[in-house]
């Protein structure tokens, strides 16, 4: 191998989306669920993905994972894993991946786990893919179990899933996740269903395991406080597009795209003074049926001028290391030109 294909192939990040288009059919036509959607995760890294709800967050982590329904449509782009298509990849090969080298944490802890099944035999079943005796998972089990701080694992691991508390049940899925090794973690709001206490926990746990295992992780969620203490970087996706990416220290300190900034100024970690009334975005999320002409984010936003009406904006780079889609940042440009 020459030395430039072998800085590039070091080079190349674990995970490559690229221009993903997916559809939804319904009886109201094509829902334009993601669009020309391109994304990195470096090996070693933590990706945030934020956004409101309806924005594709959950939608990309699940076609990353091929756990679609049967009315989705992927019609055009690549996700590249290890260099490999996932969208070209069999499908009984792509399955072997799954609890392998992709692993993925749910938002519901307790529907991501069997409710008649124990704790011990579920993780045990999710180790298939190791040559070991049931003994030797079972150890490894309960050693998992205790570093994500369940209490005395070896009389809880024979209980059931409604015998434990939310936040112990997102540490057993976790748990799970972890237990095989993956490369890549795929967290869907894993922390949705917890009481702040309990997210801090679940963030620092997160935290710890991923730094130790050395996996990559793509974390959804809607909590900017979370993707500030977990993520080196983050995507900003808005109906469907990723409208912003880099740095989270780029992101949350130098903002640029006007809806990066409206969901920013709406975080309550930032609200200084004492409200009775949180800020919001005024409008909503457009719906995403039939194609869209122009950028996706105009009507709800305070700078949106005659361009943004026809024109899609395409990715302009802010620095270094930052991207983002907006007319004004060709404006701004063109004023410093």
């Amino acid at each position: 191998m020459r030395h430039d294909d072998l800085t590039q192939h070091i080079a190349r990040p674990l995970l490559e989306i690229r221009d993903l288009n997916l559809d939804f059919g319904t009886p109201r036509g094509r829902v334009h669920a993601l669009r020309n959607v391109s994304l990195d995760v470096p090996a070693g890294q933590v990706v945030g993905i934020v956004g409101e709800s309806g924005s594709g967050k959950s939608t990309l982590a699940y076609t990353l994972m091929g756990l679609l329904p049967e009315n989705a449509d992927v019609t055009a782009g690549s996700i590249l894993f290890e260099g490999k298509d996932l969208l070209k990849m069999p499908a009984q090969a792509r399955r072997n991946l799954l609890g392998d080298r992709l692993s993925m944490i749910f938002q519901d802890p307790m529907t991501a786990l069997n409710p008649v099944r124990t704790i011990e035999s579920q993780m045990i079943d999710i180790q298939h893919h190791e040559q070991r005796s049931r003994s030797e998972k079972r150890t490894r089990a309960l050693e998992m179990l205790h570093r994500v701080g369940i209490p005395d694992p070896q009389s809880r691991i024979g209980a059931y899933p409604h015998h434990f508390s939310g936040g112990m049940r997102q540490r057993v899925c976790i748990a799970m996740a972890l237990l095989v090794k993956p490369t890549l973690l795929v967290a869907d709001e894993p922390t949705t269903a917890l009481d702040a206490t309990l997210e801090v926990q679940i963030i620092h746990l997160l935290k710890e395991l991923q730094k130790e295992i050395g996996c990559s992780v793509l974390f959804v969620s809607h909590h900017l406080g979370a993707v500030a203490e977990l993520c080196d970087r983050v995507a900003v996706m808005y109906a469907g597009e990723v409208v912003e990416e880099g740095a989270v220290r780029d992101i949350f300190h130098n903002p640029a795209h006007p809806y990066t900034r409206a969901l920013l100024e709406c975080d309550p970690g930032r609200i200084k003074k004492s409200t009775r009334t949180l800020p919001t975005i005024p409008g909503e999320v457009p719906s995403l049926l039939g194609s869209k002409k122009g950028c996706i984010f105009r009507a709800r936003c305070p700078q949106a001028f005659s361009r943004c009406t026809h024109d899609n904006p395409i990715e302009y780079r802010i620095g270094v290391d930052q991207v983002a889609r907006c007319h004004l940042l060709d404006e701004e440009r063109l004023v410093s030109a």
